[in-house]
């Protein structure tokens, strides 16, 4: 597989971090702004944003939890030339699990379909690190 293929949903996924992190700074902006939301009330990261600038920032900081396991199976998978097919086509199913549970929190946040996106993407996950490991250790 090209290095292209490989990293395409890697870049997706940043990209997904990048529009929620925009998403986040615009949410907590629009609140000083408007005075909801004061410099003394958030100066040493208390919680005291508003609910839509918390859902937003929570669903950031999701993306630096099990993604992290997806970019490192991704950085060991493409020196060592173990990120194939499968690889690249579970990549995609994760990319879009995390996709689907990042518009589930920032709309409905309706946390049982937003677990089961969660663990959708946790189980394409554990199979895809199950998957190059076996290859690596079966060579």
């Amino acid at each position: 597989m090209s290095v292209q293929v490989v990293l395409l949903p890697v870049f997706v996924l940043i990209g997904l971090a990048f529009a929620l992190l925009l998403g986040m700074a615009f949410a907590r902006t629009k609140s000083l702004r408007s005075g909801e939301t004061r410099f003394k009330d958030i100066a040493l990261r208390e919680p005291n944003w508003p609910v839509r600038a918390t859902q937003i920032a929570n669903c950031f900081s999701n993306q630096f939890e099990a993604p992290v396991l997806f970019y490192v199976l991704i950085a060991l998978a493409l020196p060592l030339r173990h990120a194939d097919l499968v690889i690249v086509v579970l990549s995609w199913v994760f990319v879009l699990t995390r996709f689907v549970h990042a518009g589930i929190f920032v709309t409905s946040n309706n946390v049982p379909r937003r677990g089961m996106a969660w663990f959708a993407g946790v189980v394409v996950l554990m199979a895809m690190w199950i998957y190059f490991a076996l290859r690596i250790l079966l060579v």
